[in-house]
């Protein structure tokens, strides 16, 4: 039986581990072929796929670099014919330091911004035109519901997060003339594998996430794996400039 995305090439960044990893295996089980692109090793990632059927590369790519996204775009039109949507899932969370704003100096700042937001800016100029040989395409955005919420002590990541979703919104009206569409998924606290080995530092804050949501339960990387898929899909092919929240009804958005 043919997956949602059957014969569909994705380009999914930060997929070495974690939410990125997950993203990529559903995908892949869904019938794509998977560029896995990150900074760290991805081919734990890609022979997972491979295991299971699917078809996948491996590329080390730093998304702060033109150049580089660029070059894992070709690498992967070279490889599959072409590109029918991409994931902008690298970004900087689990190493970031837990404090107040005021102490955040300026080059922790500009490094998040760099990757979390410069990073997905990068990886979607370099997509688009692949995207346009395709006469139509997709590009999912992820976000957090922490730039919805305003948690404190990650104002720089909270605030990439905010930047991403206005970026969603303008990038959609840009684009929505060629048929390339852009969503922006927003995941509450996943305890993802990384998320997990820091439990000392997630700890209070997946209790707290816990109590607040409507669905009183972790989140895990699964839960999220159905709405990238659709918005990657043909199922949302009316759908752009949206912000999709997936994280147990802690925000109601």
């Amino acid at each position: 039986m043919s997956g949602q995305l059957q014969d569909k090439v994705a380009i999914i960044t930060g997929a070495g581990r974690g939410l990125g990893a997950a993203y990529a295996m559903a995908f892949a089980n869904e019938g794509a072929k998977v560029c896995v692109s990150d900074v760290l090793d991805t081919a734990e990632t890609v022979t997972a796929i491979r295991d299971a059927g699917g078809e996948a590369i491996g590329l080390s790519c730093d998304v702060t670099d033109m150049s580089a996204c660029e070059a894992m775009v070709q690498a992967t039109v070279d490889t599959f014919g072409g590109v029918d949507s991409l994931v902008n899932n690298a970004a900087l969370f689990v190493d970031i330091p837990r404090r107040t704003f005021l102490d955040i100096d300026s080059e922790e700042w500009d490094k998040v911004m760099a990757v979390n937001v410069r990073g997905s800016f990068n990886c979607s100029k370099a997509v688009v035109p692949a995207l346009r040989k395709r006469g139509a395409g997709s590009i999912v955005n992820i976000s957090s519901s922490t730039a919805l919420k305003g948690i404190p002590y990650t104002l720089h990541y909270v605030s990439s997060k905010g930047a991403i979703i206005a970026m969603t919104r303008a990038m959609a009206r840009e684009l929505g003339e060629e048929n390339i569409r852009v969503n922006s998924l927003a995941p509450g606290l996943t305890m993802s594998e990384a998320v997990a080995a820091a439990d000392n530092t997630f700890a209070p804050y997946n209790e707290a996430s816990i109590r607040g949501r409507a669905l009183k339960r972790e989140q895990v990387p699964d839960d999220l794996v159905g709405a990238a898929i659709f918005l990657a899909s043909d199922a949302s092919a009316f759908m752009t400039g949206q912000t999709m929240v997936v994280d147990g009804g802690d925000v109601t958005y």
